[in-house]
Formats: C-alpha cells, sequence, structure tokens
C-alpha cells in the first residue's frame, strides 16, 4: 500500500426523519421503500466507480447526510460489504457514520461495529430541549444521552459530538450548561458551529422578514443573539474546551490529542475524494464535481459507467490549486506553510502571496512565525475577509501554465 495514492469515500445518504429549520443540505423525509432503490443504486455507481481507483488506497469513508442512522442496519452492512469488496481499505481507515438520536438501536450499532465502523458523529446541537424544539430536531438532550450511551455500550471509542451556537432564544448561560453536560461525558471529538441563516430554509424566511413558519410546526421563534454574543460564545466555546484538554485544530473543530477527524483533515489539505450517492462531490485526478441532485434522475441513471452521475466537471488550474491551499489551509490553527507550499507547488508562497501576507500580518489578522502562517483570534473573526484576500490574479510571472 506505500506506493498507492491516498483516496478518501464520501457516500451521501439524503434521508432523514424530518428536515430541520435551519438545514440546507440535500436532504429529505421519504418513504422507507425508498431505501432499497437507493441503495441499490449507490451499489451500483460503487461498482462503476470503483474501478478507476485500483491503484488508491482509501484511507477514510465517511457516511453523511441527511441521517445515515435512519437506514435499517441489514443496508448499512450490505453496502459496506460492497465497499470492501470494491475498494483496497487502509486497515487503519477512519470510518465514521452521522447519526442521529432518537434513530440508533443498539442493532444497528452492532452492525456498524461488524461493518469496520469505528467512529460515530452524534448531532446534537444543544442540551436544551427549548432550543432543540426551536430547531425543528426529533430529539431530546435525554434521547442524546441514551445514544451515546449506547454507542459506549457497543465499544465506540471515538464519538464525536456536533454542537451550534447562536441559536433563537440561546444565551451564553443556556451555551454554558450545554457546553458543561457534554464535557461530562467525554467525548473524543466536538464540533462547533455558528448558525447560519442560509436562504431557502426556513429559517432563513422567519428571521429575514419573508414570512412564514419555522421550527417544529409553526412556533414564534424568539431573537437570534446579536453579533458581539455570538462572538463571545465562539471564544466561550474555544476556552471551556481548552481547558478541558479539547485542542482546536480547526476554527469549528476541537479534539482529544490523536482524534483530530482524518476525513476532514483531508479535505483541507488536498486529499482526493470520491463522492458517491445524490449530489456527493468529489475531487479526484485534479478535477471538481458533483454528482446530480435530483433523486428521480439518480435513479434513472445507468450508475455501471463510471462518471455517469457526475456535473459541473471542473479542472483545477495550478492558480485555483494554489487558492484552495490558502483558503482551507488557514482554517486550520497549525496554518500553512512556506515548505508545504513549495512542496506541493515548486514556487515559493512569499513570491505569490508575500504582499497580502504582509498586509494582512499589519492589520493583526496573520501571525507570521516562519515557517508558519496563521489565523490571530482577530483574523478567526472575520475569516470570510482574510480567505478572500487570498484569490489570485493571473500574472505571467507565476507560471500559471503548469500544474
Amino acid at each position: 500500500m506505500m506506493n498507492r495514492q491516498e483516496l478518501e469515500l464520501y457516500i451521501h445518504i439524503p434521508f432523514c426523519i424530518r428536515k430541520c429549520a435551519y438545514c440546507d443540505f440535500l436532504s429529505f423525509a421519504a418513504p422507507e421503500r425508498i431505501y432499497r432503490d437507493y441503495m441499490d443504486k449507490l451499489i451500483e455507481e460503487i461498482y462503476g466507480q470503483s474501478a478507476c481507483f485500483q491503484e488508491s488506497v482509501v484511507t477514510s469513508i465517511f457516511l453523511g447526510g441527511g441521517t445515515p442512522s435512519v437506514l435499517p442496519a441489514e443496508l448499512v452492512e450490505e453496502l459496506f460489504a460492497v465497499l470492501q469488496d470494491s475498494f483496497c481499505i487502509h486497515e487503519d481507515a477512519e470510518i465514521t457514520i452521522e447519526a442521529n438520536p432518537g434513530t440508533l438501536t443498539m442493532e444497528k450499532l452492532e452492525v456498524y461495529q461488524q461493518s469496520g465502523i469505528n467512529r460515530i458523529s452524534l448531532g446534537l446541537q444543544s442540551a436544551d430541549d427549548a432550543e432543540l424544539r426551536y430547531l425543528g430536531r426529533i430529539h431530546t438532550y435525554d434521547e442524546f444521552l441514551k445514544s451515546y450511551q449506547r454507542a459506549r455500550q457497543a465499544g465506540f471509542s471515538n464519538i464525536n459530538v456536533d454542537l451550534m451556537s447562536s441559536l433563537p432564544g440561546q444565551d451564553v448561560h443556556s451555551l454554558k450548561c450545554t457546553l458543561r453536560k457534554v464535557m461530562m461525558l467525554r467525548p473524543e471529538h466536538i464540533s462547533a458551529y455558528s448558525l447560519i441563516l442560509e436562504e431557502g430554509t426556513p429559517f432563513y424566511d422567519y428571521y429575514c422578514g419573508k414570512g412564514g413558519a419555522a421550527g417544529a410546526g409553526s412556533l414564534i421563534l424568539p431573537p437570534l443573539p446579536d453579533e458581539d454574543t455570538d462572538r463571545a460564545m465562539y471564544y466561550l466555546i474555544r476556552d471551556m474546551l481548552e481547558a478541558q484538554g479539547y485542542s482546536r485544530y480547526e476554527i469549528s473543530n476541537y479534539a482529544k490529542p490523536g482524534y483530530e477527524c482524518r476525513h476532514n483533515m483531508g479535505y483541507w489539505t488536498g486529499t482526493s475524494y470520491l463522492g458517491l450517492g445524490l449530489g456527493a462531490s468529489s475531487y479526484t485526478f485534479g478535477h471538481r464535481y458533483h454528482n446530480v441532485t435530483d433523486l428521480g434522475e439518480y435513479l434513472s441513471l445507468d450508475l455501471t459507467q463510471a462518471g455517469a452521475a457526475a456535473r459541473d466537471i471542473q479542472k483545477l488550474e495550478l492558480k485555483d490549486k494554489m487558492e484552495e491551499f490558502m483558503f482551507l489551509g488557514l482554517r486550520l490553527s497549525q496554518g500553512v506553510s512556506g515548505s508545504g507550499f513549495l512542496e506541493r507547488f515548486g514556487q515559493n508562497m512569499w513570491k505569490i502571496y508575500g504582499d497580502v501576507i504582509r498586509k494582512m500580518e499589519g492589520k493583526g489578522l496573520l501571525r507570521v512565525e516562519a515557517p508558519w502562517v496563521r489565523l490571530t483570534d482577530l483574523g478567526v473573526d472575520v475569516s470570510n475577509y482574510v480567505l478572500s484576500e487570498f484569490l489570485l490574479e493571473e500574472k505571467p510571472d507565476v507560471g500559471f501554465g503548469h500544474s
């Protein structure tokens, strides 16, 4: 396996019990009879695509959605048997399944273990039941707790808990209570994202003046925290988690030593990934693309033909790759290094980005500790602005004609 190129697999399961009011992911409720039809097509796509990756070794698999844990145990078991048959999967591969409380049973967890899944990502979002109702979640904190305990009983020793901040009606005190409850459980990894109002969601319509219901049913929702409170929440999360031994290794991700999410690290550091299933995105052989997003179309395709579902195929030029190296690398707490840039592209990072790095350093948004360049706390607060400064204009002396 030493000479094989590393490959990550992302598998999209679009089904969920009920779509949350803030969610803009490709997900929806569907009758269970559709699950079998979808799995048949997904397996067809796996066999069709895997022929192109026989020289690769799979180092991580992420089963996301949607809510993959809504699938019956036998479908997950069948899926992983096909993956093992189709790809060269490293014996130490990180294999994650996303799960929502209320959909996990001991039977499912035992099948996950037997199928090689070694990491569970549990969507809690908040330990406050009122906040969960506002979000339209299908579970209570007590149901999350039971699911978490079941996962531990089933033998899972690598669990992520998803949290959200800046929720309707949330204040610093309620967030602190959520953090305390979660830290008592000692999960290996915690993801903590601030709520974003995404256009096309009930929350966006509700809070951006377009009217309509949000949350569960037609709840009247309390206001969202203001911008200052949002930033206070971000630093509260960081300080409380770091005090308990969690390292912030990416803007919104924290881990105990050695438990950083390898799959996401691959995304942020340029590892190739193959997306399988409805709407799944891929980055392979220097091209970025995504699968069709309409379920009826996906189910009608002949997926024995490699790439049959691929749409919007874009070849990344050297300029694009350099930009992504900076965009994604600066999200990491370690930042980007000049030596890493030179190794990846054969060019001097300071020759290409020196002016913008010095400009951002002068504003207190970047910290330079050779060979590393990192966001400061202030830079994290305005990271979208900082990262936008790393867009390149094509220049003849940079040599963008080579990849």
